[in-house]
């Protein structure tokens, strides 16, 4: 079962000492390099998280273990908008629809919670694994740069989308 908890120093480490830079989040490769477990880096990595105010960060969780992040960041309360962000731990938990329930999970909390009217999603070309899963879960694509495909999705959509299913 995929649920979602809000990120605490003791689930950071556990997460990140299994983490892996995924390459396909680098449309260029000079710039990827391999993670390394840092525990300092770790604690403020947390620390830069707690203290961001227009941002909530949850850790997805299969089996009682941290398998993935999902994010809505530049939270607007006042326009209704943010934006969806996710990365799983490393290749051992992907394509077994992890990343597909915990985004849905999170369009739930933006739009039944936070009241959100849109949320927005990017993807940079050639992940197209992530591509896929935001359609999938009811983003519309609505145009692209040199990096990125831009997704949204509406409270209506997701309503609509949902009810559907």
């Amino acid at each position: 079962m995929i649920s979602l908890h809000e990120i605490t120093p003791e689930l950071m480490h556990q997460y990140y000492r299994q983490f892996e830079s995924d390459p396909d989040l680098f449309m260029d490769m000079s710039q990827y390099t391999p993670y390394q477990y840092d525990p300092e880096k770790v604690d403020a990595r947390y620390h830069a998280k707690k203290a961001s105010t227009d941002r909530r960060d949850f850790f997805i969780m299969r089996c009682g273990k941290p398998v993935g992040e999902v994010i809505l960041k530049h939270i607007n309360l006042e326009n209704g908008e943010c934006e969806l962000s996710i990365h799983l731990q490393n290749n051992s938990v992907k394509n077994q629809g992890i990343g597909t329930r915990a985004e849905q999970l999170l369009l739930d909390y933006a739009f039944r919670e936070l009241k959100m009217c849109v949320v927005f999603a990017d993807a940079v070309h050639k992940n197209t694994r992530s591509q896929h899963v935001l359609e999938k879960v009811g983003f519309e694509f609505v145009g692209e740069d040199s990096i990125f495909k831009h997704y949204i999705i509406t409270q209506k959509r997701y309503r609509e989308f949902y009810s559907n299913l």
